[in-house]
């Protein structure tokens, strides 16, 4: 008779494995949060959840990297989930904190440029169709000036503490 707390080495390595294999299934998604599309790599898109009733959101990157020798822009991008996204830099004027719409983001070449939450440059989502939910994802198709189209997932989570705040 074997007692309840004693565990054959079948039974421990079973778990172990067992544990392996569901740490590298978690891992695998976050893992699959960066893009490549040619010499630029689309690190981490992510939008901050909406309440009900808000008519627009927002869409950060932890960065878009340019590895190539040519410099590139973000000409535009597009998604399912609102009438129109637009490319946005926050600017202080007289003091005041305003949003602008901007033409394109440039990506210099050999460049890393930063779109997180508080930074200046992200993209609005103007006329959503429905709430950002928290751990939800959507499409969003970027276009390049230089690389083309690509599409991205995108998560909607909460920003990380120390963000900057960001209303419109």
């Amino acid at each position: 008779m074997t007692s309840l707390h004693t565990v054959s080495p079948l039974s421990r390595r079973t778990w172990l494995v067992g544990s392996a294999l569901l740490g590298l299934a978690l891992a695998l998604p976050a893992a699959a949060h960066d893009f490549k599309h040619g010499t630029l790599r689309i690190d981490h898109p992510y939008a901050t959840p909406t309440g009900a009733g808000m008519a627009n959101g927002a869409v950060y990157f932890r960065a878009i990297e340019n590895t190539g020798a040519e410099p590139d822009r973000l000409l535009s991008a597009s998604t399912p989930i609102a009438q129109s996204v637009e490319l946005h830099r926050m600017q202080v004027d007289d003091g005041v904190m305003r949003m602008r719409p901007i033409e394109a983001m440039d990506l210099p070449a050999k460049t890393t440029v930063s779109l997180r939450h508080g930074q200046p440059l992200h993209l609005m989502l103007m006329g959503l169709q429905r709430p950002l939910v928290l751990g939800e994802r959507f499409a969003l198709t970027l276009r390049f000036e230089r690389a083309g189209e690509r599409e991205v997932m995108v998560w909607v989570q909460q920003p990380r503490a120390g963000s900057a705040a960001h209303a419109h």
